[in-house]
């Protein structure tokens, strides 16, 4: 309750004592105040019965048409978007098409309604649950958020099959004429579709992360929304006054009047301000002290390139090409990258686009299908699973110099660990070029390489590396997890991922010192370098290139244009040379 209360006047703050506040994670900042709107949930807990022998066949017919509707329903969604409709829509919903047509899901549901004379709600939520602890089990932060895509579709079925497909809020319930708040267990894409002409202030879930689908969408609409509530679907009726704080992840339940208008102050004064970042789109990031500051940002979409250039940045610091891959059954060929790559390309018009390569192996596979790795995190992933299937990298690497000729493109390596490996990824570089030289295919064959840093093993000997290398990158999200042996996702110790530790401190600014003694341009394109409360930390580290997602550029260029950074690298180095914590209190202006 202090957290919550720090900020707020005396009165407002003892008012607050007998108001519920729920916690989550804040995925969009800003504030919302309106009435809450709950979402029914798609029961899972389905009826179970035995079929008779005679029923099977009719049974699984039942699925599949249930199965076929759904998708029908999904397609049709895709082909009616508004021209307003965010651009991740489409993809998010072909993904659930594509998921409901999968065998692993259809196949397996119909086998167990013969096999084990399950009905089809049943069979669908068993073998749900299957794929689910699938996704459950790896490392990457996304995919083991896709089970959320499982569940979701799932819930479309039975709501199919119990002759119920539409899930919306009771609006009924709502004496509002104000802006109204979504609760739910989770939101699928298709549901978001229909509640964008609702205009609600913001989203609530139960479930979901940073990377969920509510997240996604949020983000791209600029609503307010705070996910992995828990639950607080339970906890909210239908017209309960909320208070959604998505900059610290909070809900107030009914606050009283004082806290409102404190909020709706708060409120005004963020809009206010966002309205004044807009004006830094295209001013310079330099500090007071004159030094300059790339910004740039991160997509995982071709089309989120416009985007980035709307948010004014430098050019692409990230683009996380294995976006392209997944959830698909079929591998991109070399003329759908081509496109796909040009298309970012085109839209940065001469500014750097640096994509890195594949970033996929160990706990998942490009068809969908999981595998079980005693280490996941530390299997054939990224450059290892490249190096390990020739044919597939080299198709990448040949719509990449394809697509250089339409303008500057770096290729990032991602999770290097030895210079064998830079070396075994330049030789395959060079055959792509011979290839498509031998073929009179147009490409340009001279493009910057650079590489993650993001294994420890790198980032304490990185002196031979800046040398080999045209650029660095540092992943702060693996290196954090590597050095410190803390998987974030597990929530036993995801509390112990820490990316102010000392030790992870000491390798980026080793890694920036080295960048800059070689010539060479550093940069952060992990989540530190988004994190408005940090900022001023990594000027004093040195870093002078920074990638993170198009919306929050304007946050972190306004912090780098009223920084001072020699004044900064001096308290930071001091900090560092004495083993200590940095405290960024010391470090604000």
């Amino acid at each position: 309750m202090e957290a919550l209360a720090e900020g707020l006047t005396t009165s407002s703050s003892e008012s607050l004592s007998s108001t519920l506040c729920l916690y989550g994670q804040g995925v969009v900042r800003g504030y919302a105040i309106g009435r809450a709107v709950v979402m029914s949930a798609a029961a899972l807990e389905v009826a179970h019965y035995r079929l008779a022998p005679g029923d099977i066949e009719a049974e699984q017919h039942r699925f599949s048409q249930a199965v076929e509707t759904a998708v029908r329903d999904l397609h049709q969604m895709v082909e009616t978007l508004p021209d307003d409709a965010p651009r991740e829509m489409g993809v998010l919903l072909s993904v659930h098409a594509m998921l409901l047509q999968d065998p692993m899901l259809v196949q397996s549901v119909c086998q167990l309604i013969s096999d084990r004379q399950y009905n089809a709600e049943w069979a669908l939520t068993t073998q749900g649950q299957i794929l689910a602890e699938q996704f459950a089990t790896m490392d990457d932060d996304y995919l083991r958020e896709r089970s959320a895509d499982v569940r979701q579709v799932i819930e479309r079925v039975l709501r199919v099959l119990s002759g119920s497909r539409h899930w919306l809020p009771n609006l009924d319930a709502v004496d509002s004429d104000g802006s109204l708040i979504v609760v739910a267990r989770d939101i699928s894409p298709a549901d978001m579709m229909r509640l964008r002409g609702g205009k609600f202030a913001a989203f609530l879930t139960d479930l979901g992360g940073a990377t969920s689908h509510t997240a996604i969408v949020a983000r791209s609409m600029n609503v307010p929304a705070v996910v992995g509530m828990g639950w607080v679907r339970m906890l909210v009726r239908d017209g309960d006054q909320l208070i959604v704080d998505g900059l610290n992840g909070m809900v107030l339940v009914n606050p009283p009047a004082s806290v409102l208008a404190e909020y709706r102050e708060r409120q005004t004064a963020f809009l206010r301000e966002r309205d004044e970042l807009k004006a830094l789109r295209f001013a310079p990031a330099v500090t007071l002290d004159g030094v300059r500051i790339r910004m740039e940002a991160n997509i995982e979409l071709p089309e989120e390139a416009a985007d980035a250039l709307a948010a004014g940045a430098e050019g692409i610091g990230l683009f996380r090409s294995e976006f392209l891959f997944m959830g698909r059954r079929e591998l991109p060929g070399e003329d759908e990258q081509y496109e796909a790559y040009t298309s970012a390309v085109r839209t940065m018009a001469g500014r750097p686009v640096t994509i890195r390569t594949l970033d996929i192996g160990a706990d998942k596979t490009l068809d969908g299908e999981a595998t079980v790795a005693a280490n996941p995190a530390l299997g054939l992933r990224a450059i290892r699973y490249c190096l390990a299937n020739p044919e597939l990298f080299n198709t990448q690497l040949r719509a990449l110099l394809r697509a250089a000729r339409h303008g500057p493109v770096r290729i990032l390596l991602p999770m290097i660990s030895s210079l064998q490996e830079i070396q075994a990824a330049r030789r395959a570089l060079d055959r792509a070029a011979e290839e498509l030289r031998v073929a009179r295919v147009p490409h340009e064959a001279d493009v910057q390489v650079g590489a993650m840093v993001e294994i420890p093993a790198m980032a304490i000997a990185i002196e031979p590396f800046a040398e080999e290398m045209d650029f660095l990158s540092i992943g702060t999200n693996d290196l954090i997890q590597y050095v410190l042996a803390i998987d974030r996702g597990d929530k036993d110790v995801a509390a112990l991922y820490d990316p102010m530790h000392p030790a992870v401190l000491r390798l980026i600014a080793h890694t920036i010192n080295v960048g800059e003694r070689a010539g060479k341009p550093v940069s952060v394109c992990g989540e530190m370098a988004g994190d408005v409360g940090i900022t001023r930390m990594l000027l004093g580290l040195g870093l002078t290139g920074f990638s993170m997602h198009p919306q929050q550029l304007l946050d972190v260029k306004k912090e780098i244009r009223r920084a001072h950074t020699n004044a900064l690298r001096v308290k930071v180095a001091a900090a560092l040379n004495r083993a200590e914590r940095i405290d960024l209190a010391d470090l604000a202006p």
